[in-house]
């Protein structure tokens, strides 16, 4: 360890946290939340509140948003002797049908193009609960119209699975799943989630989990960013749930990113790059964003259409190519998440800012408030 600079260390993004800070409920209104402003060039650390975004992207700026929607990916069921069990979906694969290894859709692999995921299909990649219990040729029922084939098992504990159902899989998906919060809300899914832990611009289904920076935005304040003169631009990255998981290695070098498929459309990259060259900034609501438009930018800064698999790792030391301002939530300690923040604000500003917001007692995680790095 001793070749890794201090600040660079997986143990020197852990900090501090109180339970009752932790939000398990959203805001009575998204744009009610409060946001703090760490600004680059001179240190400080100002409150606001979100609505106040308005001010601070300038006529001219891009503000770009993910369009993921989260699906219902949790089924609840019993297995074939009557006990519970869980299947968590996580992604649509295409594998060897049997047990052993399977070939899910690209994994670990950054590419410039690639087939988007078929949420239609029957075979996905899966969690299931309990593991000891679900091997490769058992079933969970879920519904009389849908049954759960577990095909295949790999070392990490992750399932092939197939959904044997009489409706479009889709369909049965939303009609039998349940939202999957956050395992740090401590609580299952309520009416109010449904809505709420969703944007307002989301539009394509294939997220685990929200991409939550975007959860502050109304069609209110969206719209006076346009009136403003802010360009608004979308693409899509699905978020995985690999966005939970700690860095457990020391040297965050040794950490395996997982993979996430993105889709940066020809205007999205045409429009920004327009920004770029009339000196515009760019805005990326949420890491989501930012990983996205870092895995397609060029080492000129421009921005290129694409579509594939990321697993970009963004920690101190790293180069912006793309974005240069991020409103983003509070992240979990010894996440890839702050690392990525302390990346672009500078680590000793990010941890100064985020003991701050605990001092503050802004609210934390997912439901929580929001940062923004200027």
């Amino acid at each position: 360890m001793s070749g890794i600079p201090p600040d660079y260390r997986t143990s020197a993004f852990d900090y501090d946290l109180p339970p009752e800070l932790v939000a398990r409920y959203p805001s009575a209104r998204r744009d009610e939340s409060r946001l703090l402003r760490v600004d680059r060039a001179s240190g400080q650390v100002t409150d606001h509140v979100f609505r106040d975004i308005v001010e601070l992207i300038a006529p001219g700026d891009a503000l770009v948003v993910n369009e993921t929607r989260v699906f219902p990916a949790r089924l609840l069921g019993t297995r074939e002797s009557g006990g519970e069990a869980e299947v968590f979906l996580l992604r649509p694969a295409a594998g060897i049908e049997g047990a052993g290894e399977w070939a899910p859709v690209p994994n670990g692999a950054v590419a410039a193009t690639g087939e988007a995921p078929a949420p239609d299909g029957a075979l996905w990649e899966a969690l299931v609960r309990p593991g000891s219990k679900l091997k490769p040729g058992r079933s969970v029922r879920i519904a009389d119209e849908l049954r759960v084939d577990v095909l295949g098992s790999r070392p990490d504990g992750t399932r092939l699975v197939r959904l044997a159902t009489s409706l479009p899989v889709a369909e049965a998906i939303e009609r039998y799943g349940r939202l999957p919060l956050p395992p740090y809300l401590e609580r299952e899914a309520e009416a109010e989630d449904y809505e709420r832990y969703q944007t307002v611009f989301a539009r394509e289904r294939g997220s685990v989990a929200a991409p939550t920076a975007g959860l502050h935005f109304t069609p209110a304040v969206l719209a006076a960013l346009e009136q403003r003169g802010v360009r608004l631009v979308r693409l899509v990255l699905h978020v995985g749930v690999g966005t939970f998981r700690p860095v457990e290695t020391e040297d965050p070098a040794a950490h395996v990113m997982h993979a996430e498929w993105y889709d940066v459309p020809a205007a999205a990259a045409a429009a920004l790059n327009e920004v770029r060259a009339a000196g515009g900034a760019i805005w990326a609501v949420g890491t989501t964003v930012a990983r996205t438009l870092e895995t397609v930018a060029d080492e000129a800064r421009r921005i290129h259409a694409g579509t594939g698999w990321t697993d970009i790792f963004i920690r101190p030391g790293y180069r912006f190519r793309a974005v240069d301002r991020l409103i983003t939530n509070f992240h979990l300690p010894r996440s890839t998440l702050l690392m990525l923040v302390a990346a672009l604000a500078g680590y000793e500003l990010t941890m100064r800012a985020y003991d701050e917001a605990v001092r503050r007692r802004y609210r934390f995680y997912s439901y929580g408030d929001a940062m923004v790095i200027t």
